[in-house]
């Protein structure tokens, strides 16, 4: 099953910061979960001066279960840069 995230960072004057202190150690695992299939794609959402705020993700899990489990080890919500994280189910167009 695929699901797709749409995570928007904080927007106090840290949230940037935060970001960044953990950036390597989340794209380190991105890299893992690609390894394994479970990452599909996904990327940096930018505002109007092209700094990153956000992120969209798409995964492949079984279920939702074993994609929050997998989210308790995410390093940007361990390192509270994303604030508000929408879940959807998701079906990649296969054309």
């Amino acid at each position: 099953m695929q699901f797709i995230l749409i995570c928007y960072d904080g927007t106090d004057t840290a949230a940037l910061d935060r970001r960044m202190a953990v950036r390597e150690e989340h794209l380190e695992n991105v890299r893992e979960l690609k390894r394994t299939k479970n990452f599909l794609w996904g990327g940096a959402i930018l505002d109007d001066r092209e700094m990153m705020i956000g992120s969209v993700v798409l995964y492949e899990y079984p279920d939702r279960e074993s994609l929050e489990k997998m989210l308790e080890e995410e390093p940007y919500i361990l390192g509270k840069v994303w604030e508000k994280i929408e879940i959807k189910s998701f079906r990649l167009a296969n054309i």
